[in-house]
């Protein structure tokens, strides 16, 4: 069935959950115009929605499905553990094989308590971080997301209109309901500046409690820090007391001690959440020993409460343990191969089309934009309204061709792909570029 069709099912059923919830379900992100596709049933890198209708999944659950859908040792885990236990008052055995895991591999990362999101991860990092400082003040890079705590839902999308000077960025609310209080306790520095970012720390460095970064960020075409970026942050954080927390939420994905093994810099906290939970919700937050001591409930007084009914709920402790035992450095090979032979090939089908456009990301996180101008932060990054609408008619056209991806032009990629599914995507994405032609001419872009 062709996308949009109002006498769909999805159709119908957006149409019906708008009566009983605020834009007909319960994430922003899953939307796009004119209504969302429902899921039905998925299997491996496939999914099928409630049309019948099966497309290579290229979201995977917005990184969380590192092995897809329905992989076989993760089932397994959660069949044997829903005979045991579902949830329970009570601490297990399989919380701290996970945690054992996780610590094993993370160089900076010597204990860990688990949550249910990663916004709940980068929370209670927060949280540990003025505890253990006792100072107030966040700092955060503009154009980063990092979940919906207050102090982080800072400059992650300003206008020109608002985000003030390239060299300090205003605080910039990105949703309402957000106090001034708040904004005024968040410094946001310039992504990729190593001297404007260098300059606003020291200046803010008494009363800075904690400088957090994703290093593979999302919202940016999954731009990196640079080695240069990372390695001042943590030579300047050291040198104020200043605690220096990685957002891992999404680039844990990229390599087997994470994205801090990969660049060799080793953070103070790291949040966590997505693949670590084998597809259920998860969230961790990690650190030096000296740092997580604040969470010790046998230590009186308690300096930072943590609960939560469903933390290392042993559903997702057994199903997350499953996931993380299978990747292995051959499967973190695997996903990286895949990534560039998709990277390689996006690069090829722009080229023989005639458009000019990049294809960025590492390892399975991919990015494709219609334009070639470099950027390594959110204000050099090319978002003029032809180039969005492009990259929306061509999710539009890989929708009814038997693909998904994030609808601003990013893809996924999970251990359940072949080549020969990174080969389908491509096939479809030149079908998508000659079909993008009769609007979009490229010798107009």
């Amino acid at each position: 069935m062709t996308y949009p069709n109002n006498d769909s099912r999805s159709a119908q059923l957006f149409a019906r959950g708008q009566m009983v919830m605020p834009g007909g379900n319960s994430r922003t992100g899953v939307m796009f115009e004119p209504y969302p596709i429902y899921a039905a049933r998925a299997e491996g890198c496939r999914v099928t929605d409630v049309d019948g209708e099966t497309r290579i999944d290229c979201i995977n659950n917005w990184s969380s499905l590192i092995h897809g859908h329905g992989n076989p040792a993760v089932l397994g885990a959660l069949a044997k553990q829903s005979h045991e236990l579902l949830a329970v008052g009570m601490p297990t055995e399989v919380e701290i094989d996970l945690a054992s895991l996780l610590v094993d591999r993370l160089p900076g990362v010597e204990k860990i308590r688990f949550s249910n999101s990663g916004s709940e991860a980068v929370l209670m990092a927060l949280r540990a971080a003025r505890a253990f400082t006792g100072r107030d003040v966040i700092a955060k890079c503009e154009g980063a997301y990092h979940g919906s705590a207050d102090s982080v839902e800072i400059s992650v999308a300003p206008s020109p209109k608002t985000w003030g000077p390239e060299e300090a960025p205003t605080s910039v609310p990105a949703t309402q309901g957000i106090p001034l209080s708040v904004q005024r306790d968040t410094l946001v520095l310039p992504f990729n500046d190593v001297i404007a970012t260098r300059n606003l720390i020291e200046q803010h460095a008494t009363s800075l409690a904690a400088v957090i970064v994703d290093p593979v960020v999302s919202r940016i075409g999954f731009v990196e820090a640079t080695p240069e970026y990372l390695i001042m942050l943590r030579e300047i954080t050291t040198a104020y007391g200043i605690v220096l927390i990685f957002d891992e939420v999404f680039s844990y994905r990229i390599g087997f001690h994470g994205a801090q093994g990969r660049v060799g810099v080793t953070p103070d906290i790291t949040a966590l959440g997505k693949v670590i939970g084998g597809g259920l919700p998860v969230g961790a937050t990690g650190g030096l020993a000296e740092i997580m001591e604040v969470f010790n409930q046998t230590a009186k007084p308690l300096r930072v409460e943590h609960g939560g009914t469903y933390n290392a709920n042993p559903m997702t402790m057994a199903a997350g343990l499953a996931c993380m035992e299978q990747m292995t450095p051959a499967a973190y090979a695997h996903l990286e191969e895949l990534g560039e032979r998709l990277r390689t090939g996006l690069r090829g089908e722009l080229a023989r089309a005639g458009y000019r456009g990049q294809v960025g990301g590492v390892a399975s996180l991919v990015a494709m934009i219609f334009n070639d101008a470099p950027f390594l932060n959110y204000r050099e990054m090319p978002l003029r309204h032809r180039e969005g609408a492009m990259i929306y008619t061509l999710h539009r056209y890989l929708l009814n061709h038997g693909v998904q991806i994030i609808p601003h032009g990013l893809m996924v990629l999970s251990t359940a792909m072949s080549t020969s599914d990174i080969d389908e995507i491509l096939h479809a994405v030149r079908g998508g570029l000659a079909a993008l032609a009769k609007d979009f001419p490229p010798d107009a872009v």
